[in-house]
């Protein structure tokens, strides 16, 4: 392997579950946040996404900062949630900071960097990352950014895994693809990269990037 490309949410940060997200919310916009209406909130959510308009919408979201606000003012208005929690909940989604790296990462990165190996991120996101590296200390281990709604193009569709080979400049079958959903990540087999799918972190202290290490044939060192 000369490059690694990784997925950022659930792969590399940790996202915290729809009730904390909704808790985050309410909190965040001065509102109620007793276990029953965090709960009725998070009910009308979850019955919001599974509407066929909305996930619609959702499968185009993170190809540009305006679909992405649009497919989530689509989801606010179908679960009937107005402002000021309705703002409040797409500025929880919108926050770096509410995703933690896991302890992993950093050393990992340092890892494949020393040994020469180029890193690239590739996320299906609306927002810039590079200040987020940047300000964990990360953003000199990593060589490439393909963020979707820069490229107008998301997983699983080849051409952003394409894109990203294209930055590194490395061939398909000597990179590695690292993510944690089969559906999107996983579609990087399809244009001949070799790819490690991990579960989604459950946990900020969960640790499993070893796995990358390993099938690179380095091993990462904890600060």
């Amino acid at each position: 392997m000369t490059a690694v490309l990784l997925d950022w949410r659930g792969t590399l940060v940790h996202t915290p579950p729809l009730t904390v997200w909704v808790e985050r919310s309410l909190r965040r916009a001065g509102l109620d946040t007793a276990p029953p209406e965090v709960a009725r909130i998070e009910a009308a959510l979850l019955d919001a996404f599974q509407q066929p308009e909305v996930v619609r919408a959702d499968a185009v979201a993170d190809r540009s900062v305006a679909l992405h606000r649009k497919s989530y003012d689509l989801l606010f208005a179908t679960a009937g949630i107005p402002d000021p929690l309705a703002a409040a909940l797409y500025e929880v989604e919108s926050d770096p900071t509410e995703n933690p790296f896991a302890p992993d990462v950093a050393p990992t990165l340092a890892a494949l960097a020393g040994a020469g190996i180029r890193i690239g991120v590739i996320s299906d996101i609306h927002f810039d990352l590079r200040p987020v590296f940047a300000a964990a200390g990360l953003a000199g281990y990593v060589d490439s950014y393909v963020l979707s709604y820069e490229h107008g193009v998301s997983k699983p569709d080849p051409a952003i895994f394409r894109i990203a080979l294209a930055e590194l400049g490395v061939e398909p079958g000597a990179a590695l693809m690292v993510g944690d959903r089969s559906g999107y990540d996983g579609a990087a087999v399809e244009v001949g990269i070799p790819t490690l799918l991990v579960p989604p972190l459950t946990d900020p202290t969960e640790e499993r990037l070893h796995l990358v290490s390993g099938l690179c044939g380095i091993t990462a060192q904890r600060r």
